[in-house]
């Protein structure tokens, strides 16, 4: 019988290229491939006054050795036009508009979950993998078993239907065993460091990155008792909860809490004021892999690595819910996502209003 194929997305990083090594050795024929999303990634001189080759590029070289030393082929897609048009733009809308995206959850739903598996299709595959920590059994996505790494919260966007396609190799492993296990296989990559910040962008900074676009429109930084205590660089660049980059010196530290577009304020209070908390939101843009009924209880989370939180979801209408939680939650922020579970099991997902 003809193995089964699987493309696998490979970033260059330790993740992926153990996915690799666990599908050969489960009997399946592997096509490694590299999604270069985005170039605009600055090159840096290094310490011995030279330049670095540029993100992408050196991701994309690190992919291929692991990819050369495991004897499959390698390819490489260049997707960033869609990139742009469905993250990267989606990303600068949102903070223009006052709200909080996360890049990471459209990547998987536009990128990595649906154009890459159009690929697969076109390539004669009959699976994709990535190296997530999470899992897919019995039809039902599951949290990844490493519950430090667990990335189940970035996934609940994609398409039901993409579920019977997808491996997920590492998502019984924690980061550790993937480690020890890369160093087993002789992989260069045993030892790398993890990728942060934006998905397929990088490490930035946030305010400059976003300045790009957005230009700065000053207001008033005011406390919940309406003192004026300095002035911010336009709402767009701050977030719910947040506390560093206020340049709000002296005294106990702040943190935003709300912001108020009509009058341009950004409103802070101390980490422990009630403002910061709130015990019900409404969620929009929702994508169910269970079938529920509402009311139903359950457990969310409203960012990533958050403790899992007791929830009733009632249902406004067929696009939109609200959400009561047991227990007050902080920086409640809208465009993030809240993700619901049962047990470890996803059930579904939407966009905080």
């Amino acid at each position: 019988m003809a193995k089964e194929k699987v493309l696998l997305g490979m970033s260059g990083g330790v993740d992926s290229s153990v996915s690799a090594v666990l599908l050969l050795e489960a009997g399946y024929e592997v096509i490694g491939a590299f999604m270069k999303n985005w170039s605009g990634s600055v090159c840096r001189r290094t310490d011995d006054d030279e330049f670095e080759e540029c993100g992408w590029k050196a991701e994309r070289r690190d992919a291929a050795r692991v990819a050369a030393k495991l004897g499959i082929p390698f390819v490489t897609f260049d997707f960033e036009d869609e990139y742009r048009a469905k993250v990267v733009e989606n990303m600068f809308d949102e903070f223009a508009a006052g709200r909080t995206p996360n890049p990471d959850v459209l990547c998987n739903k536009f990128i990595k979950f649906d154009r890459f598996v159009r690929e697969a299709d076109r390539l004669g595959c009959d699976f994709v993998a990535t190296g997530h920590y999470a899992r897919v059994q019995d039809g039902h996505l599951l949290a990844g078993l490493d519950k430090n790494k667990d990335q189940s919260y970035f996934l609940w966007a994609m398409k039901p239907e993409m579920l019977s396609r997808i491996l997920f190799p590492i998502g019984e492993m924690t980061k550790p065993q993937v480690r020890e296990r890369a160093r087993r296989a002789g992989l260069s990559v045993a030892d790398k460091k993890d990728s942060t910040g934006i998905c397929f962008v990088g490490e930035v900074e946030m305010r400059e990155f976003l300045q790009q676009r957005i230009p700065q429109d000053p207001g008033d930084v005011v406390t919940t008792d309406r003192r004026v205590i300095g002035t911010h660089e336009g709402l767009a660049f701050y977030t719910i909860g947040q506390r560093q980059g206020l340049k709000i010196g002296g005294g106990e530290p702040y943190y935003v809490v709300e912001k108020r577009p009509q009058t341009k304020e950004l409103v802070v209070s101390s980490n422990f004021h009630p403002a910061l908390f709130k015990s019900e939101l409404t969620a929009s843009q929702l994508n169910w892999f269970e079938k529920i009924e509402s009311p139903r209880t359950c457990l969310a989370r409203i960012r990533y690595r958050q403790p899992l939180q007791f929830c009733t979801i009632s249902s406004l209408d067929e696009d939109v819910l609200s959400v009561q939680f047991k227990e007050p939650q902080r920086a409640v922020t809208p465009g993030q996502s809240i993700v619901f579970y049962d047990g470890e099991t996803v059930l579904g997902g939407g966009i905080i209003d």
